[in-house]
């Protein structure tokens, strides 16, 4: 039996999570560092946990690092960026196994906090700044990451959409930054984004597993006892809830599959009940396996090779991404309005909503078998401004009833169409 989600401050904009659970046998500490998404800086502020990760002042370089987490049963230390809302995520986290499965009764959870507090506040500096060879490599690497997302055109398209819909917006800002500024990243640059991350970010530290997470507390309570910070705290994220007119983007590259996106704006949505009829309707227009787009736009019509919507419950936006032959792009285009005008005139039948909650349901109670799936889920419910279980979204979602959901699709008004499709195609 889990035990429910708490949260409580331990520092100047450091906060410290946990959620328990005996069937686990691993533990998960994680140390994000939210920072409003900021042009100028989320470049030289992406590489920075890919740099801590490469080792800190006790343990300078990566074999030492390795050799310590060895030590500790084998445990892993991981670094990612991630995106929440109008949020850039830097995180950290180790990974390991739980105390009671030690052979010489070894305090794992106390080292595996200590060393995530070493690795996250005590970098290896070389005179006062990152290693040049350190940033070279993660540098280069950071670079390979933004390509690797250009070159997936599906998500290429899926970015150039909400670029062009959000514009001048933070949450148009991409999660690794731009290869430009890439380029010009210096050790210097890196060290000088790092200290002004530790300075400004709402730092969250979830512990999620079976051990006891007071230990993790008190270490992290006591090494930021006393810090001066002035982070910049979260905060639920408002833009434009209709659109005034849709512009629509085509561009040509060499592609071979044509990706049509539309972008939506969703209504103001002004509580939970509104919230999880507008994530019903999503699903049950293109959401699953059985949804509308997937059974009528791809199966039954044929004109798309995939078609799926989405919900950014942060921002409040939905998208539709399809890949097409260009011949088809209208057709595609019209059903897919076609099939969400059903849905506003509320011609679906009630056998589809019970099948969409069910896959919904399903999704949401395989949160809870993994540490990595609830750190995230908790971690998006607190910038989100709220703190729901996913035990308590599912039984918030049994009722939903096709009023509401026939609401939930009025309050969607189309915004963005982009198109990208091959140079050569007539």
């Amino acid at each position: 039996m889990s035990s429910p989600f708490r949260r409580e401050p331990i520092g100047d904009g450091v906060f410290f999570s946990w959620i328990t659970d005996p069937k686990f046998k691993h533990n998960r500490i994680t140390a994000s560092l939210l920072l409003p998404l900021e042009r100028e800086q989320v470049t030289n502020r992406a590489v920075v946990p890919f740099i801590l990760r490469k080792g800190c002042a006790d343990y300078p370089d990566f074999t030492e690092l390795n050799r310590k987490l060895c030590a500790l049963y084998g445990a892993s230390l991981a670094c990612d960026v991630s995106k929440f809302g109008a949020y850039q995520a830097l995180e950290l986290s180790v990974y390991s196994v739980d105390d009671r499965f030690t052979l010489d009764n070894a305090h794992l959870v106390e080292e595996s906090a200590r060393l995530l507090a070493q690795v996250l506040l005590r970098p290896k500096l070389v005179d006062g700044r990152f290693s040049e060879q350190d940033v070279l490599l993660e540098r280069q690497q950071l670079i390979d990451a933004i390509e690797s997302q250009i070159n997936d055109k599906r998500l290429y398209a899926m970015s150039k959409c909400k670029a062009a819909m959000c514009a001048g917006e933070k949450i148009a800002v991409e999660k690794y930054g731009y290869i430009e500024d890439a380029q010009e990243i210096t050790p210097q640059s890196a060290y000088d984004a790092y200290c002004n991350a530790l300075d400004r970010a709402q730092i969250e530290i979830a512990f999620v597993g079976a051990g006891e997470a007071g230990i993790a507390k008190e270490i992290f309570q006591n090494v930021f006892a006393g810090v001066q910070r002035h982070p910049v705290l979260t905060a639920p994220y408002h833009g434009r809830t209709a659109a005034e007119k849709v512009q629509e983007t085509v561009e040509e590259l060499d592609v071979t599959q044509s990706k049509l996106v539309m972008g939506f704006r969703t209504g103001e949505i002004k509580d939970r009940h509104a919230m999880m009829a507008m994530r019903m309707m999503v699903a049950l227009f293109g959401g699953t396996p059985n949804s509308r787009l997937f059974l009528y736009v791809r199966e039954k019509m044929s004109l798309c090779y995939y078609c799926a919507s989405r919900f950014d419950r942060l921002t409040g936006l939905m998208f539709v991404d399809s890949g097409v032959k260009r011949e088809n792009k209208q057709k595609a285009y019209d059903e897919i309005l076609h099939q969400l005008d059903l849905l506003r005139r509320g011609e679906f039948e009630e056998s589809e909503i019970t099948a969409t909650k069910l896959l919904l349901q399903t999704s949401l109670k395989a949160v809870g078998d993994s540490l990595g799936a609830l750190d995230e889920w908790y971690l998006s419910q607190t910038v989100g401004g709220s703190c729901i279980s996913p035990e308590e979204e599912s039984a918030l979602l049994e009722e939903i009833t096709k009023d509401d959901i026939i609401k939930a699709a009025n309050q969607v008004t189309l915004d963005t169409v982009y198109f990208l499709t091959g140079k050569e195609a007539q």
